[in-house]
């Protein structure tokens, strides 16, 4: 069945071609929506506004969402607000890459 959750385990197939983990895993998928007669928009994010590689990213996202049964038609918004960050990373994703990361004691982020 289409649904959000069906969408967004379709996109843990979608890597980042430059860090080589998921966009979901990363935290770049903001949302998803399923609107009426199967379009789907899903709003996501790239670690940086000059990302050479966004195309792809977009490119990938659009073919992995379209292979599923029911979809119409694939919207992808690439959006900058909120600004990205490795706190929106999975935190298990997140221990592995930043081992040394701290919440609470390093402000850090992906620049």
């Amino acid at each position: 069945m289409l649904n959000k959750d069906s969408i967004t385990e379709a996109l843990k197939h979608v890597y980042d071609p430059e860090l080589g983990y998921d966009i979901v895993s990363l935290g770049l998928v903001y949302d998803v929506r399923v609107l009426d007669g199967g379009a789907v928009e899903v709003d996501a994010t790239l670690t940086s506004p000059g990302c050479p590689l966004a195309d792809t990213i977009v490119r990938d996202v659009t073919q992995k969402v379209a292979g599923l049964e029911g979809v119409t038609n694939v919207n992808v918004n690439i959006v900058w607000d909120p600004p990205y960050s490795i706190k929106m990373m999975d935190p298990d994703l997140r221990a592995e890459v930043f081992p040394m990361y701290k919440e609470d004691t390093i402000e850090a982020d992906a620049r």
